[in-house]
């Protein structure tokens, strides 16, 4: 059975559902594996909760200048 499990901050009840929905229909279309089989599933990490390089991604997201 095929597995996906995506970490990501706090997301909406229709964001979790687009991305579940489509990121199952494109590793079905991928894999040619039938989309009753593939899992997915999402874990909320708050930013403050995580970091990268030494620094918290709410401090990375504060501070960040496109």
């Amino acid at each position: 059975m095929p597995y996906i499990s995506v970490e990501s901050g706090v997301l909406t009840s229709e964001q979790k559902k687009e991305l579940i929905e489509r990121l199952t229909a494109t590793a079905s279309e991928i894999t040619n594996i039938p989309v009753q089989f593939f899992t997915v599933t999402i874990k909320e990490l708050p930013d403050e909760n995580f970091g990268i390089g030494g620094k918290s991604i709410d401090e990375l997201k504060r501070n960040y200048r496109p």
